[in-house]
């Protein structure tokens, strides 16, 4: 089985010999710009790779030492398995010296070594001086106990040791998940003449092939993967682990910059909020007040962002609390991704943690409910962690792919737990062709408030028979979809809680109950309609003949309709159930020997004025009896 690719990242005060132990190990200068070799500094991040006598591949990141470069530090320690922490022997611990190392055990390196370079310099006494106070200032750090290895770059003292170390280290970093999707922040951009813009980066997770489309993440445009090169041979496919060159076909150089994501598309969600878990280093300046203003690095992105403390006025040095960051700028992450936030002036280190929430709502501080949800995410199982991303979105329910934007894992892992909690009773696919869920206990309140709508709206109008299904979805959340509320109806159905009857929806224990003299004054009204049969009598004229208040006529019409007594063909025009079924016998029977009925042969049909004719042949449209043809109607085929 291979050996993984391994990322080897440097740290270091200025001028301690990165670079310079870098280009003795690789033969390549990782100083590429005019400036750093005129100045002898490194400005920008340097890359380079070395072949282990194992076969082992490493790909290395120079970071630049300088104060006021560590913007870029941060920017390349970000993808790093192991550490070189590099420390002259003529000047011992630096102040760069150690905030990389403050800033590596925030980003949470776990494996390195240190090196002590330039030992052509100075004397034996003074290297066994300068090796005790590394030994100190190792203390209680991950590189404390590490190995300690002694470097000349002028005489190639050490570089046996140091390459037999490296082999061991990177042999035990594990491989990086490559089945996830595919994620490389990016930390340079460039052109090529005759193959066009290049990104480059560190790939964290997944594999990406030849010829496939990726997005660009915050902005969201995608591109075609034109080359790939991983340390400078050109390849069929990337894996996780890798440094990778990528040739985009489809994007200008000016559309990118250091900080973009370049992704599987769908897989991210860009946004101006994060929640994290925050330490505050020990060497701190100060405390972090709410509202403080920093600058956020995570990947190789850096935001300047708000702090907002979400269970304190003040994080002190060494201590730390659940913060939302607010960005100016969208950045695209993953739970668990790490950051590292500096104070603006001076640009000093004040401390790190890491991503909860790559999108989450705007919080109120000091509330057991957002702090319970940010522990669930901190340290509660998948399964609850699930729940909670469900849970959150309450009546709108989550698809599948807004769950994995939301969550770092793959594919697999994110079905397994959606079937989990689907056999448990604990989740809902409300909607299988989108595929969106709905936690049970949002699925049971949202249904238990359908009920109690209906119970209240029967009561206040005993005798209708039920509400409009539309007029009954307005009164429920706003952000509950349409399939959802249909979801929801008919499970309620299927428990016969509730009866749907065409357009209107009622309790299954609703039934319209009349006092007698209003069965007495049904009964009349009927045989008025019963008695006009096609020339029933206006809403006046009952009125008048049954000595009735109108609003009375009005409440017990419904019923007659939905008892199936009466037929109403529009507004105010109520026909006796009978004389409905013996017109539309009469009209079938003529159709089907005549093929088609003018609006005038209907008149005469039905021996009615105008008035009458055109809503009913208007009714029998609409109930697909008939089917208007020109100026005729014809038999409908059924």
């Amino acid at each position: 089985m291979p050996l993984a690719p391994v990322i080897l990242g440097t740290a270091g005060h200025i001028d301690h010999g990165k670079s310079s132990l870098i280009k003795a190990l690789t033969g390549i200068d990782p100083d590429r710009l005019k400036e750093e070799k005129r100045r002898g500094i490194t400005i920008e991040l340097g890359f380079a790779f070395l072949t282990l006598p194992s076969g082992q591949v490493l790909g290395i990141v120079d970071v630049p030492g300088h104060e006021r470069f560590v913007r870029h530090m941060v920017a390349g320690a970000s993808g790093m398995d192991l550490v070189v922490l590099v420390i002259a022997a003529d000047e011992g611990v630096m102040p760069q010296t150690r905030e990389h190392l403050e800033i590596c055990q925030l980003l949470r390196v776990k494996k390195g070594l240190v090196v002590i370079t330039k030992t052509d310099l100075v004397e034996k006494d003074w290297l066994e001086m300068v090796e005790e106070e590394v030994r100190e200032a190792l203390k209680n750090t991950f590189l404390d106990g590490a190995p300690l290895l002694r470097f000349s770059a002028l005489t190639g003292e050490g570089e046996t040791e140091l390459l037999q170390a490296l082999a061991e280290l990177a042999a035990s970093v594990p491989p990086k998940p490559a089945g996830g999707i595919f994620r490389l922040p990016v930390d340079r951009v460039f052109t090529i003449k005759g193959f066009g813009t290049v990104v480059t980066g560190t790939a964290i997770s997944g594999r990406l092939a030849l010829g496939e489309t990726v997005m660009i993440y915050p902005p969201g445009c995608k591109a075609k993967v034109r080359n790939l090169q991983v340390h400078s041979r050109p390849v069929e496919e990337a894996l996780a682990g890798n440094r990778v060159a990528i040739n985009l076909q489809g994007l200008e150089k000016e559309e990118l910059e250091r900080g973009m994501v370049v992704a599987t598309p769908g897989s991210l969600r860009p946004s101006r909020r994060l929640d994290a878990n925050l330490e505050i280093l020990s060497s701190a300046p100060r405390p972090l007040k709410h509202r403080q203003a920093v600058r956020l690095h995570t990947g190789t992105s850096e935001r300047l962002a708000l702090a907002l403390l979400l269970d304190a006025e003040e994080l002190a040095p060494g201590g730390s609390g659940y913060v939302q960051f607010l960005m100016r700028d969208e950045v695209a992450v993953k739970p668990g991704d790490r950051l590292v936030i500096r104070n603006l002036s001076p640009a000093v280190t004040w401390g790190g943690g890491q991503i909860l929430h790559v999108n989450p709502s705007r919080h109120k501080r000091f509330r057991d409910e957002v702090l319970i949800g940010l522990r669930t995410l901190e340290a509660g199982s998948p399964g609850d962690q699930l729940r909670f991303y469900l849970e959150e979105a309450g009546p709108a329910g989550r698809s599948r792919g807004e769950l994995a934007a939301l969550l770092s894992w793959d594919a697999a892992a994110l079905t397994n737990q959606l079937n989990a909690l689907a056999t448990q009773g604990q989740c809902l696919k409300f909607d299988p062709e989108n595929e969106r869920y709905l936690p049970t206990v949002v699925a049971q309140a949202l249904e238990t408030e359908i009920c109690q709508l209906l119970q209240t709206y029967h009561q206040k109008n005993p005798l209708k028979p039920g509400l409009s299904k539309e007029e009954l979805r307005r009164t429920l959340p706003a952000q509950m979809e349409v399939r959802l509320y249909n979801f929801l109806l008919n499970r309620l159905q299927e428990q016969k809680r509730l009866v749907l009857e065409r357009d209107l929806v009622r309790l299954a224990s609703h039934q319209v109950q009349l006092a007698e003299d209003q069965e007495e004054l049904l009964m009349r009204l009927e045989n008025l309609y019963r008695r006009g049969q096609l020339t029933p009598p206006t809403l006046k004229e009952v009125e008048a003949a049954l000595s009735v208040p109108l609003h009375r006529i009005q409440q017990l019409l419904p019923v007659l309709v939905n008892q199936g007594r009466l037929v109403k063909v529009k507004e105010d025009f109520y026909f006796h159930q009978e004389t409905m079924s013996a017109l539309r016998a009469k009209l079938v029977a003529f159709l089907k020997e005549n093929q088609e009925i003018t609006v005038v042969q209907f008149k005469t049909l039905t021996q009615t004025s105008r008035k009458y004719t055109i809503p009913l042949l208007e009714y029998f449209d609409g109930n697909r009896v008939t089917v208007r043809v020109g100026d005729a109607r014809r038999l409908r085929e059924q």
